[in-house]
């Protein structure tokens, strides 16, 4: 079985994956909070988790790996832009996380198992606040409630701080009902116009660190396996839901891997609206950028490292991607191609990409070897090319295979498939000679079903392939 090797967090090293349950491995990632678009930055994570969730699917099983993202719903920020708005907050989530995943599908991202919408988790979050007090590390005050962390001895080993350190570098509420001022809200009081819910403290709503806390529990139990998230995050989310989760089940670790992604920049610099160069997914998606672009790109560079956006190398993706999609469309890659493939036996990964990408998720390695992969003169010698594009989301239905248009670095088409056009196109006009129409008319439609597009001109038929062009539907080879 392949090793996966991941940089952990928790413990600063790279190290062998070993699951807790082989037959149930589970992982957690911090969803978006539902009030806008995606920015470039938020498809980071979301991108290199989809890349680990392939990989551990391919290695385990896809029956053996549950993968959770969850959907913040209940949020100040999604409560400012009701009020500035006039509109329901349920509209604006349920559209918001319609957007999310326009967005994500045509980045080429899988679904997670399950996707928790905060609001659901309501009376978990009540459970565990009221089990919280209970054991002594949290307290209620002025309607609030608060997680008391010097009453958690590890509070900062995650990023490496100690309270001190954190309370004089941080910008942090003092509020009079605060015993120490790194004390982080579990609970909050709701006043008119502002969602809530009936708790033991009073009409309010959660905090925000509590939420990830209850839903992991509740769906992944006291022990799991990764929990991920953008380095942004660490401090002080992560290190909250550790506190509040290792108080709350002393007798569960939580989560044993940590999986942190470095940060998003645009031409060097970073992306802010004050420097004119934020832009949303969306925003991309409609200047015709293609979502196997952005991907492509994002996956360009090493997950722990900071992601450079710039013009250049989106060129370069997408011409990329346009030599590679003429290599699979060339050679007749689609539906009944792959099955093929798969009923030889011969759909299998290339073991040096599955080797480079296991080591702590290295997409620039594993681009690097579809490279190599991509000189292949048959199908067959393809399949780990094609295998490859599928594993990094690059493929993801045979049946579209995306198509560029135009110039001569567009699709080509191995001699094997020109040669069979090429003798349709004869077939069809020694039928026409001999006014046999019927014939003529069903390679007529061969032809176009397979996406051919034929010019007669003075007798004579050229062709080329179409935007839709599908060489398994020419037949047999």
């Amino acid at each position: 079985m392949t090793t996966i090797r991941l940089q952990n967090t928790k413990t600063r090293q790279r190290e062998d994956f070993v699951p807790i349950d082989p037959r149930n491995l589970r992982m957690y990632l911090c969803g978006p909070t539902v009030y806008d678009r995606a920015h470039l930055g938020n498809s980071r994570n979301v991108l290199v988790f989809d890349v680990l969730f392939r990989l551990l699917r391919h290695v385990y099983g896809p029956d053996h790996v549950t993968y959770v993202r969850n959907f913040t719903d209940v949020d100040d920020k999604i409560n400012a832009r009701a009020a500035e708005t006039g509109r329901a907050i349920g509209d604006i989530t349920a559209e918001t996380i319609g957007w999310y995943h326009d967005d994500m599908d045509a980045l080429g991202a899988l679904r997670p198992t399950h996707e928790p919408r905060a609001t659901d988790y309501i009376a978990q979050m009540i459970t565990m606040i009221a089990d919280l007090i209970a054991k002594g590390h949290a307290y209620a005050a002025e309607g609030h409630v608060l997680f008391a962390v010097e009453s958690y001895e590890n509070y900062g080993a995650l990023s490496g701080r100690s309270i001190d350190d954190m309370i004089a570098g941080a910008r942090v509420e003092v509020a009079p009902y605060k015993r120490n001022p790194m004390d982080f809200v579990l609970w909050k009081p709701s006043g008119d116009g502002v969602p809530g819910w009936s708790s033991p403290w009073g009409y309010g709503r959660p905090g925000w660190h509590i939420e990830c806390s209850a839903m992991s529990h509740e769906l992944l139990g006291e022990t799991f396996d990764i929990h991920g998230g953008g380095n942004d995050l660490m401090f002080p989310h992560h290190e909250n839901e550790i506190a509040q989760s290792a108080c709350a089940h002393p007798q569960g670790e939580f989560a044993r891997y940590w999986i942190h992604n470095e940060m998003l920049q645009v031409e060097g610099k970073k992306m802010s609206k004050s420097l004119g160069n934020f832009f949303t997914i969306r925003d991309l998606l409609d200047q015709g950028i293609r979502g196997a672009v952005i991907r492509l790109v994002m996956l360009g560079t090493h997950y722990g490292k900071t992601m450079d956006w710039t013009d250049a190398r989106r060129a370069e993706a997408e011409g990329t991607l346009r030599k590679w999609y003429g290599i699979l469309h060339g050679h007749g890659f689609g539906p009944k191609l792959v099955a093929a493939l798969k009923a030889d036996g011969k759909w299998e990964p290339d073991a040096e990409f599955i080797g480079v990408l296991a080591n702590d998720l290295n997409t620039p390695g594993a681009l690097a070897r579809l490279h190599v992969l991509s000189k292949g003169k048959t199908p067959a010698a393809l399949a780990g090319f094609a295998n490859g594009l599928e594993m990094l989301g690059l493929v993801n239905d045979w049946a579209q295979i995306p198509m560029f248009d135009g110039g001569e670095a567009g699709p080509t088409v191995a001699p094997v498939i020109a040669a069979q056009v090429d003798a349709l196109l004869a077939e069809r006009a020694a039928a026409r000679a001999a006014k046999d129409w019927a014939r003529a008319d069903e390679v007529r439609d061969i032809l176009n079903a397979a996406g051919v597009q034929v010019t007669d001109v003075g007798g004579q038929a050229t062709w080329k392939p179409g935007p839709d062009f599908d060489a398994a539907a020419l037949g047999d080879l």
